[in-house]
């Protein structure tokens, strides 16, 4: 009878440093928005590191207006960071001031120095406007039924 030796090889494992972030909610209507911010510093060539369900920036909100609306909080502040987000509910205007208020909330949360400035802007302010619900005896919110005198 032959003997079997079986030699098991030791897997190198490499384990990843985990970076460091900041994460924060934005909200608008009914669009909820989670922002991690990550704390190493990118290089400012024009380019913003922001991706958002696993979809760049660029690619996620077509409109110039939309991308603007986003990256504002780090042109007042004149720091990049790179920044993940899971964006869900609502629509694509509202998903990008919901990220905004995002990312503007970590920004304070990293450099308390900012808070004046970006409040001052009204990036702070969360808009609480939302769709009114449909109450029982009526079309819609606010419009009765139509009254027939015949």
């Amino acid at each position: 009878m032959e003997k079997k030796t079986v030699t098991k090889e030791k897997k190198e494992v490499v384990k990843k440093e985990k970076e460091r972030y900041t994460e924060t909610v934005g909200r608008r209507k009914t669009s909820i928005v989670r922002v991690r911010l990550y704390q190493t510093k990118e290089k400012h060539g024009g380019k913003y590191d922001i991706v958002i369900n696993d979809i760049p920036f660029t690619k996620y909100f077509p409109i110039e207006k939309q991308r603007k609306t986003i990256i504002s909080p780090f042109m007042k502040t004149e720091e990049v960071y790179r920044v993940t987000a899971y964006a869900k509910g609502g629509g694509i205007f509202s998903q990008a001031e919901a990220l905004r208020l995002g990312i503007t909330r970590a920004l304070v949360s990293m450099h308390p120095e900012t808070r004046s400035k970006l409040k001052a802007l009204g990036y702070l302010k969360r808009d609480p406007r939302m769709v009114e619900r449909k109450k029982f005896g009526s079309r819609k919110a606010r419009r009765p039924q139509q009254w027939r005198k015949r």
